[in-house]
């Protein structure tokens, strides 16, 4: 334990005795979420995404220990393990320094190498690499080994070369140097196969030669999925010629003899043979692991803005699915996300029914008082936004429209949970519900949807899937333990998320509820199956109970603090000396504070700080628009390179990186947000052909 400590010590910025804690409790079972939340004394006051980057070392720091545990058995069980090799494994700092220097113990498979030393041929290997001799002394020497399987000198010779090449490449030493040598220095080359498409969307990758050192991660990710799809081969570039001249000038001894043109023949054999496509292979996992990690990042990021996206209360929401030949679906919810009615309207291509379409919505609008227009992205969008902004125009409304993503929609009107909710109605209808919630409360309707249908982040199938799934399944469960789950109206979906709680417990408070009626305390929770004190303490203070029995239900107080919360005087908490009665009442500061807050702004949504979303009423018309253009929009999509931003047409416009600050920012992220309204975005190109705007905020 104490050896985990001291390398989570110098891979972190945690301090050891916040370490420490941090594991008693993960091992005692407690979740992120609880540590982040309710045990700040103990974790540094550090915050959930702090602690989920200390989990990832955490786990890596845990799984070397007991790799170098492992390889120091099997080297000795194989060979003599010196003091020397011991020390190197204890020193490693990473698995692939660790398995370096255990290469040469392994049990090799039938290499030319291996067949050499079967033979024999090992000391005279050992003669070649001392260089002592001269080339005839050599052979001679070489003679001596011809016997049973080995033929004739020559065979000799390259028996002892082939082991030298093997051990060349086998250097801890030089796989190391090489590898570094690679990232630094080395260039990745792109090359045009036969069945590359000159128009195709990897166009702009073909006769690429780039630095690895600097390779864009989305870059690199394209290339790969041009390469998987046979329309790019790629090679690593790396200066030979100079690996070969340090051979000389360090692997060969400076009192080599003539055979020293063997030997150098036999490392030359082992860099190009042995040891180039072997580093190869490795510089592409290594930046394939970068390039994942950063679009995973960008993945978690968006996921987080996406989610914390504002709910909009009170309204009555018109949820539109839009289509051509079947018809626009129209769902409306609830100011309670309750379903009401649906219909189904034709005022796109091909029956352009517009008065028949006109009719059926203004009854909606009269029969349930609605006053906001989800319309989903996907086909027929363009036509449908035209529709309502004609209709809101003619009609006087006082309705507002906006666009959002129907990415998933499918997804879940086709799964077992949009089944269970709604069992009598069509999938379509259910997508159309679907995008409604995405309005009324983005969180509590896409968290039913697997994150990565939701159309965020970039090259989502050509990164790590198992990585992928869980950065996005802890990105979810921190959001919603933060904002806090209303017990009695929340989905199973949705509770699935609250720390100690999974999907099984979350179906059975559920059908708890159903059974039993609505909770009315916290400590009813322990009377559901499969919920012990464990699950309680950690998913209590994350729960919500409005109009329940006890007023500190409704708040992130944890049930363990609720007598604190007692002693504590309303009207004094805005002047109060923190410290001080923290002490007086035998209690952590940051602990204290927190009770504080949630006493101050009782039932607190941390997303009500965040913008809204934007409505309209008008529409843009590409049409319309021109080179210094000057339009509105909603940041719909972020990646590594650019923004994808709604701005009322078909397509996303795109803002690049270089177009968005006048100072130089290394991420997106710096200036912009998902959902995000952009009031004066500028037109810099539009491509009539494509259909596609190139914009700026500069």
């Amino acid at each position: 334990m104490q050896n985990l400590i001291d390398l989570l010590s110098q891979k972190t910025s945690f301090k050891k005795e916040h370490i420490k804690n941090i594991l008693k409790l993960l091992d005692d079972g407690s979740t992120i979420p609880f540590i982040a939340r309710y045990r700040k004394e103990l974790s540094g006051g550090a915050s959930d995404e702090a602690l989920r980057e200390f989990e990832l070392v955490y786990i890596g720091a845990k799984n070397l220990l007991e790799r170098k545990a492992e390889v120091l058995r099997l080297i000795e069980e194989r060979a003599t393990l010196s003091e020397a090799i011991r020390k190197s494994i204890e020193e490693a700092e990473s698995l692939r320094v660790l398995e370096d220097i255990y290469r040469p113990f392994k049990e090799s498979k039938n290499t030319r190498a291996t067949v050499a030393v079967k033979n024999g041929l090992a000391p005279l290997a050992n003669t070649l690499q001392s260089a002592r001799l001269s080339l005839s002394e050599f052979k001679l020497e070489a003679k001596k080994f011809v016997k049973q399987d080995v033929k004739s000198v020559d065979e000799a010779i390259a028996g002892a070369k082939d082991i030298l090449a093997q051990r060349y490449a086998q250097s801890p030493k030089q796989r190391s140097v090489l590898r570094e040598n690679m990232l630094k220095f080395a260039t990745l080359e792109t090359k045009k196969t036969k069945s590359f498409k000159e128009d195709g969307v990897f166009k702009n990758l073909a006769h690429k030669s780039e630095k690895i050192a600097y390779i864009p991660s989305y870059r690199y990710l394209a290339i790969m999925r041009a390469v998987r799809e046979k329309e790019l081969s790629v090679k690593i570039v790396t200066d030979v010629e100079r690996l070969e001249q340090n051979i000389r000038r360090f692997k060969i001894p400076s009192h080599a003899s003539s055979s020293s043109e063997i030997l150098f023949e036999a490392y030359q054999d082992g860099l190009k043979r042995l040891l180039l496509p072997s580093i190869e292979r490795e510089v592409h996992s290594i930046v394939k692991e970068k390039a994942d990690a950063s679009s995973i990042g960008v993945f978690g990021k968006n996921l987080v803005q996406l989610l914390m996206t504002p709910p909009i209360t009170p309204r009555v929401v018109l949820g539109v699915d839009p289509a051509y030949v079947s018809g626009c679906k129209l769902a409306v919810i609830d100011e309670s996300s309750n379903f009401l009615d649906w219909a189904v309207i034709y005022p796109t291509q091909p029956r352009n029914d517009y008065e028949g379409s006109k009719k059926v919505v203004l009854a909606l609008i009269k029969k349930y008082d609605i006053t906001s227009v989800a319309i989903g992205n996907g086909t027929g969008s363009r036509e449908t936004q035209e529709f309502f902004a004609k209709l809101i125009e003619e009609e006087k409304l006082s309705l507002g429209y906006t666009v959002v993503s129907e990415a998933g929609a499918s997804v879940y009107s086709a799964s077992s949970i949009a089944q269970k909710e709604y069992p009598k109605l069509d999938v379509t209808i259910r997508g159309a519900i679907s995008i409604a919630h995405r309005l009324r409360d983005p969180m509590a309707a896409l968290v039913k949807i697997d994150a990565k249908s939701l159309g965020i982040g970039e090259y989502q199938h050509d990164v790590d899937q198992k990585l992928l799934a869980k950065r996005l399944d802890d990105v979810t469960g921190d959001l919603v333990n933060r904002v806090g789950v209303d017990v009695n109206s929340a989905s199973a979906s949705l509770l699935s998320h609250i720390a100690g709680i999974g999907a099984k417990v979350a179906q059975n408070i559920i059908e708890y509820r159903q059974k039993n009626g609505v909770f009315k305390t916290k400590s009813e929770l322990l009377k559901v199956k499969g919920l012990g004190k464990k699950a309680y303490e950690q998913a209590a203070g994350f729960i919500r109970i409005k109009n329940g029995k006890n007023i500190f239900d409704n708040s992130g107080i944890h049930p363990e603090s609720y007598e604190v919360a007692k002693k504590l005087d309303l009207d004094e908490l805005k002047s109060l000396d923190i410290r001080t009665k923290a002490h007086e009442l035998g209690i952590g500061f940051e602990t204290l504070n927190d009770i504080i807050k949630e006493l101050i702004k009782p039932g607190f949504d941390p997303r009500e700080e965040l913008p809204g979303i934007v409505f309209k009423k008008g529409l843009t018309n590409i049409e319309m628009l021109k080179e210094g253009s000057l339009v509105s929009g909603i940041v719909r999509n972020i990646t590594d390179f650019g923004a994808f931003v709604d701005i009322g047409l078909k397509n996303d416009g795109m803002i690049h990186i270089s177009k968005m600050s006048e100072k130089r920012i290394k991420h997106p992220f710096e200036v912009l947000s998902i959902n995000q309204h952009l009031p004066n975005i500028r037109v810099v190109l539009v491509d009539f052909k494509t259909q596609k705007v190139e914009l700026s905020l500069i």
